[in-house]
């Protein structure tokens, strides 16, 4: 797996599903990191909020690795820098902006002084090893989106990052179709560009269409209305703030993640003229029909402020005749989290907008019609698709194909492709894999731990507490149960698991293992025959 003459591609994370991009190019025996970011975690991971990529395949490498060089700042992109940047031990390539991003959060976990951060300007040409890179800025939802040409001995590769077009972009100047066309005209032999919108027939739409939707549902509002957006979508929070002054509401911006965007997006020059904001105290004192709250939430994320405000748990409160904007797309997998949102508004009496009754979101990523655009300012000779599930990567692949793109090769995580020379192949195969971070602690997802956590959370558990002496009995057996179904029958049931344990005693001295687990197996055997479940047992044997 160490790369010749030849450049090498391996997804760690991003291909096959959504989120978490971690991409590696390799050549001339190094390797380079695109991107290293998480995704979150869903009923599968009790416990657990934030999933992170397994590098072990370039960990075992470390002396190979040149650098990791993110295109933009969204926590699938660089969401696992603070938890892993550090053991990697190389330099971060990124423009102002997502280095903002980046630095809080390395400060936070306070490794900011051992990561080397190296912050590049847009369209600025620069090293990494064996690679060339430069930024070339695109639309998204959020500033200094970029896209990145590597230039290598054997070939140009354009690597989109997330991307649209968008012709009135609220914030940023992305690269023109000159430019675009420019970089076609010197060659791309490969397009590894971004699926998500791959199945949307049209373009994703501008930006700032956004606002004359939003001006007109909050100019209708009565009440308090709150608007819930990813905080990242900074062109989103200037609308917003041209909303609010254009409709005579105060702002008031609630949720740590969007005050970060707003502090870093200041620190880089944007934001200029955007309105003095209000606090939360502040905002529930002024008349109802006089403020508007840019809230995080929108996925259902259960600690974020839209949900704790829909809980009553917040300082901002919501009644009935208050309104609530979902300003975002619904990540696929979250419509139940946002579901019981949803619903605890709907019983206080709050209205709720969402894209299905007005026009307040447009996507950030790239409808057919977008691809199809850039496909002939680039003109590839092949397309390799990333930053989708599998059957967005397959109708990317297919639609290309239909553009008259010579070539495409569809790869998921882990497999080794050896991009260039000549046409595109997999050749390996890499170990990918999960990582949860469990409080402070960063665990295998399918390890040891978080398999209990799933048979507890499944079938519940039992302890039990044997003294034995000279192999006879002391006392009674002690049983405690948790998550066994067994409700207002929990005596009864207590006291057969108690007469079973003390009657497993009985018989032959045993060795104490044999003893321990006769035990365990008839509490379980009364538990099965209770409840049809098989919980874990724990038997605690005192012997004296």
């Amino acid at each position: 797996m160490t790369p010749k003459k030849e450049l090498l591609f391996c997804a760690l994370g991003g291909s096959g599903e959504i989120g978490m991009n971690v991409n590696l190019y390799g050549t001339e025996g190094k390797w380079v990191m695109v991107d290293c970011g998480i995704t979150f975690a869903d009923p599968a991971y009790p416990g657990i909020d934030v999933i992170l990529p397994d590098l072990s395949f370039i960990e075992d490498r470390l002396d190979d690795l040149v650098g990791i060089v993110l295109t933009h700042g969204h926590e699938d992109h660089i969401g696992a820098l603070p938890y892993l940047a550090e053991d990697l031990g190389v330099p971060i390539y990124a423009t102002a902006f997502t280095a903002g991003l980046v630095r809080g959060k390395l400060e936070e976990e306070g490794s900011a002084n051992r990561v080397k951060l190296r912050v590049i300007d847009q369209n600025t040409p620069f090293q990494v090893g064996p690679f060339g890179f430069t930024f070339v800025p695109l639309s998204h939802s959020i500033p200094e989106a970029n896209a990145l040409l590597i230039e290598t001995a054997l070939g140009r590769v354009f690597h989109t990052g997330d991307w649209k077009l968008d012709p009135t972009p609220v914030i940023g100047k992305p690269a023109s179709p000159a430019q675009l066309s420019s970089i076609g005209d010197k060659g791309v032999d490969i397009l590894v560009c971004d699926s998500t919108n791959a199945f949307n027939t049209e373009a994703s739409g501008s930006e700032a269409s956004v606002r004359p939707g939003i001006a007109e549902t909050v100019a209708k509002a009565k009440g308090r209305v709150v608007v819930t957006t990813f905080a990242s979508n900074a062109a989103r929070l200037v609308t917003l703030g041209e909303v609010a002054r254009e409709t005579g509401r105060k702002l008031c911006v609630t949720g740590r993640s969007l005050d970060r965007i707003l502090k870093v997006g200041k620190a880089c020059g944007y934001f200029r003229g955007f309105p003095e904001t209000v606090d939360p105290e502040t905002a529930m004192r002024l008349p109802k029909d006089r403020v508007l709250i840019v809230a995080t939430g929108g996925q259902g994320e259960p600690r974020a402020a839209l949900s704790r405000i829909a809980e009553g748990s917040h300082t901002i409160r919501l009644d009935t005749g208050d309104t609530v904007i979902f300003s975002a797309r619904q990540i696929p997998g979250n419509e139940t989290a946002v579901g019981r949102i949803q619903n605890i508004l709907a019983g206080k009496g709050v209205r709720m907008v969402t894209e299905r009754q007005a026009h307040v979101h447009v996507s950030g990523h790239p409808g057919q019609p977008e691809l199809a655009q850039m496909y002939k300012w680039l003109r590839p000779r092949t397309l390799m698709p990333v930053h989708g599930e599998m059957r967005h990567m397959m109708e990317h692949a297919r639609f290309a194909t239909t553009q008259g793109v010579p070539q495409t090769i569809v790869q998921s995580d882990g497999d080794v492709v050896r991009l260039l020379p000549g046409h595109a192949t997999k050749i390996g195969q890499a170990p990918v894999g999960r990582l949860v971070l469990d409080g402070d602690v960063i665990l295998p997802s399918d390890g040891s731990t978080m398999n209990e956590r799933r048979k507890l959370a499944i079938n519940g558990q039992i302890s039990v507490g044997v003294a034995v002496a000279k192999g006879r009995l002391v006392g009674s057996p002690q049983i405690r149960v948790q998550g066994v179904p067994v409700e207002d029958e929990r005596d009864a049931f207590i006291a057969e698991a108690v007469a079973a344990a003390a009657k497993a005693v009985d018989g032959p001295r045993r060795a104490t293992d044999k003893l321990r687990e006769d035990i365990r197996l008839s509490v379980r055997k009364v538990a099965t025959r209770w409840t049809g479940k098989k919980p874990i047992v724990d038997v605690l044997l005192i012997e004296g």
